[in-house]
């Protein structure tokens, strides 16, 4: 269930038009900013479910853990390494959530837009492209949190992102 609950968060952020339209950079570490922002969002949604919601956001956290795991040794990472690269993505992630979920449940679209520039952009002020992510990112909430429970963990429908939309 987490396996296909992370695949489709996987195939979401790899989308083109993040890359193409938005400007998020087609570099590992962006790449991990949006799988990181889609797991979250997916996160958020299950949350609201209650104790069995809960109980799969957490396989599903598990399960993005265990791939990132897997990614650095696919990169080459040795065994020995792996565990200090994955201690620091670890908290690289939980701080980003931290500010992405802070953002996202008050409604922020500036606080999530000076973020995500942050992180993905590596710039201290909220740019346009951000700010049409924070907008993608509220309307990705929205739309997964609109679908029943059965739904969003068959096939979950994501917002359509667009620069347009900001």
């Amino acid at each position: 269930m987490a396996e296909r609950l992370y695949a489709a968060c996987a195939a979401q952020a790899r989308r083109p038009v993040f890359y193409t339209d938005m400007g998020v950079p087609d570099r590992i570490d962006a790449r991990f900013e949006l799988y990181t922002l889609h797991v979250l969002l997916m996160i958020l949604r299950l949350r609201d479910e209650g104790q069995a919601g809960a109980d799969t956001a957490q396989d599903l956290f598990d399960t993005y853990v265990s791939a990132l795991d897997n990614t650095l040794r696919e990169l080459g990472v040795g065994d020995v390494a792996v565990g200090k690269k994955m201690r620091r993505l670890g908290e690289a992630m939980y701080g980003r959530m931290m500010a992405y979920e802070t953002a996202i449940l008050a409604g922020d679209h500036d606080a999530l837009a000076t973020a995500l520039s942050r992180n993905i952009l590596e710039s201290d002020s909220a740019t346009p492209e951000m700010r049409a992510m924070a907008d993608y990112a509220m309307r990705a909430r929205g739309a997964v949190g609109e679908q029943s429970f059965d739904a969003v963990m068959s096939a979950p429908a994501w917002a359509e992102p667009s620069v347009a939309a900001a």
